[in-house]
């Protein structure tokens, strides 16, 4: 009996070799895509760990992920390391929200009674006004600022010893009811330095505190209050190029997730360790870490470009 496909002068066992051939093809490109988007999401979670502790505490994330990406041979685009910081967002808004929602309300309230001596009336004009530096340092100077690494070595062995300097002669006695507008506005100029690569927003804020007289666990709630806006309207502003790209939308996800969990716990763990226990295993810490770079860049390694 004569093929249907015998008058094109094609034989139906050739078709189906073809065919075969194709679904072999179609099938090893969507294992490849798969095993891709399943390394990136490995590399998304472990990412989203770094970014999460390191946000909070004065350590730097911006430094460590940096150094991370390169020991490790990982290229990711930076849009997609600034993108993962919505986990951060989203932990420290979970995490503060009470507060948030009594300060809003509480100054609002302050504001319709001209009641401009209460507490959340203070709070929330010197987190809107201590923002303000930061923002606009950030848009004038961000592309100014180099990511190297013998910038950041200098820079941690800095901020360790202003973070011991303010444990040592800081007061400590302010706790969070005696909070000023002012506070606001010195914490937010000393948020401003975190432009720098290696400063660490946290760490920058968290010792301005401490120079304030204010107590361990207030600077760092404060710190983190404040910090909302400005990491909010940051991530977003960085991040616009990780949000339009398709290909990346699962690994985005799982390290968004990642960073939220890990930051999370490390502000429950640093309000909770500050409590009890003094800043300077950070300090220390800092001094080592910029130590560690500074003798890896005389001994030639530089970062991957």
């Amino acid at each position: 009996m004569l093929e249907p496909t015998a008058f094109l002068g094609i034989n139906s066992e050739s078709i189906i070799r073809g065919t075969t051939g194709l679904f072999a093809i179609a099938d090893a490109a969507t294992g490849t895509a798969e095993t891709g988007i399943l390394q990136a999401s490995v590399q998304a979670i472990v990412l989203g760990l770094v970014q999460g502790i390191t946000e909070f505490l004065p350590i730097s994330s911006t430094a460590h992920l940096l150094i991370f990406r390169d020991v490790l041979g990982w290229n990711q685009e930076k849009y997609f390391v600034d993108a993962i910081q919505f986990g951060s967002v989203i932990a420290v808004v979970m995490y503060f929200w009470k507060d948030l929602r009594q300060i809003v309300s509480g100054a609002w309230s302050a504001f319709q009674q001209k009641a401009w001596d209460r507490e959340e009336w203070k709070l929330a004009v010197g987190i809107l006004v201590g923002t303000i530096p930061a923002l606009a340092a950030g848009y004038l100077f961000k592309d100014l600022i180099p990511e190297s690494p013998l910038v950041i070595a200098i820079v941690s062995i800095v901020m360790a010893l202003l973070l011991g300097l303010a444990e040592k002669i800081g007061s400590r006695k302010r706790g969070f009811d005696s909070l000023e507008i002012k506070d606001g506005i010195l914490v937010g100029l000393g948020q401003m330095l975190a432009l720098v690569p290696g400063v660490s927003r946290s760490g920058s804020t968290l010792t301005t505190g401490l120079f304030l007289g204010l107590e361990r666990q207030t600077a760092a709630r404060f710190s983190f209050l404040l910090g909302i806006p400005t990491l909010t309207i940051a991530t977003l502003y960085q991040s616009r190029k990780a949000l339009g790209n398709i290909d990346s939308l699962i690994p985005l996800i799982v390290g968004i997730i990642s960073t939220f969990i890990f930051s999370y716990l490390a502000i429950s763990w640093l309000l909770r360790y500050l409590q009890r226990h003094s800043n300077w295993v950070f300090v220390w810490y800092r001094l080592a870490f910029g130590a560690t770079l500074l003798i890896a860049i005389s001994l030639g390694w530089k970062v991957a470009s």
